[in-house]
């Protein structure tokens, strides 16, 4: 249906960040059936299991669309799809979260495995780390920590634990090149988890992809600018033949 986008979370968070830009997307267009997905919960770090999962179980024939991780998964999906996806949204979502030698624009690989540690050892701290992570470079950084620890799903340590393998695997390239059908891609200039030069690389490598960069605005860009990031997604549903 072209008048249905699923959106998929990042991780660690849940779907309770992506309501404000679903409740501001249903304000600006009634005829928009947005639906917030979760992401799975596997026990099995391959990548190709997580894409065939959410094949499974999330309507075809919909715009894909999601938050860093889920916006990697999304881009996954969409070229597995092919024409059986309407269009594709990221939001902050970098092609590789972490650096390879041919994408210097993610995490450094120690940092990330750090994390990871972390993770398996104290599961809690290195969520609040991350949600702070998250709200960095925020024009109001401590209200938004607030809201990203709103509604965080308990999830089982070992499923965070292999989403992170997952991500890490994750070199979505390959796929946004292969995808025929349109994107858009936004990405925040203040980012502190994906830098804001992965949206220059990213607009090199896919020139005829709209790619935007939000100034002033953290990785939770989509709890500052709900409505404002609405009305842009609007415009690319539209302008992509949404009507």
């Amino acid at each position: 249906m072209r008048n249905r986008l699923i959106l998929l979370p990042g991780w660690g968070l849940g779907s309770a960040a992506l309501e404000p830009l679903a409740a501001s997307l249903r304000a600006q267009d009634p005829r928009l059936q947005v639906e917030l997905a979760a992401l799975p919960e596997l026990a099995d770090a391959d990548v190709q299991a997580w894409v065939d999962y959410l094949d499974r179980t999330l309507p075809s024939d919909a715009w894909l669309g999601g938050w860093s991780f889920g916006g990697m998964l999304a881009s996954e999906l969409a070229r597995k799809r092919g024409d059986h996806c309407c269009g594709l949204l990221t939001l902050a979502s970098n092609p590789s979260f972490v650096a390879r030698s041919d994408w210097p624009h993610g995490m450094a690989e120690d940092t990330f495995g750090t994390f990871v540690d972390g993770c398996r050892s104290h599961t809690s701290v290195t969520l609040k780390r991350f949600r702070s992570l998250c709200s960095d470079g925020a024009l109001q950084p401590r209200t938004l920590l607030r809201q990203l620890g709103i509604g965080v799903p308990d999830t089982d340590p070992l499923y965070l634990g292999t989403g992170l393998e997952v991500l890490a695997r994750l070199d979505t390239r390959d796929a946004l090149q292969a995808y025929a059908g349109p994107q858009l891609h936004l990405f925040a200039g203040s980012d502190a988890l994906v830098p804001a030069e992965a949206a220059k690389a990213l607009s090199e490598l896919l020139p005829d992809v709209e790619v935007g960069l939000v100034e002033d605005s953290s990785h939770a860009f989509l709890l500052e600018y709900p409505q404002e990031l609405a009305a842009g997604i609007k415009n690319f549903l539209h302008e992509s033949g949404d009507d």
